[in-house]
């Protein structure tokens, strides 16, 4: 299961969907590996995946540098913040938190409306 679970983590994060979730969710949940644990080892196992999908997707042309630095200066410092924040909390409160957060962007994702794109 292990490996599957490797599999489709690496193949959704490549694409940019969000492979970190599948991992993160496995961990916390099938395995019972606590809520901290499992986001650091998320964190490992999206680097090498980062890298080359980044690779492979700047060969095809498929990223904007410009705008990748922009969102970059803001990431960045509350990427910090966030780990030290992640650090700081307990994590019976840290699981409860991550709870919230995926009810948010399920329920927000059934009520979504995609805007009309002005090609049709």
């Amino acid at each position: 299961m292990n490996i599957l679970v490797g599999l489709l983590s690496g193949a959704a994060a490549s694409m940019g969907l969000g492979g970190g979730f599948i991992l993160l969710v496995y961990l916390s949940i099938f395995t019972s590996t606590p809520q901290d644990i499992a986001q650091g080892i998320n964190l490992l196992f999206f680097l090498p995946v980062a890298l080359l999908s980044l690779c492979i997707h700047i060969k095809n042309k498929l990223i904007d540098i410009k705008l990748v630095g922009k969102y970059l200066i803001a990431g960045l410092p509350c990427a910090v913040l966030g780990s030290f924040a992640a650090s700081a909390i307990d994590v019976t409160l840290l699981r409860k938190l991550f709870a919230v957060f995926l009810l948010f962007i399920g329920i927000s994702q059934l009520f979504y409306k995609q805007k009309e794109s002005d090609d049709n």
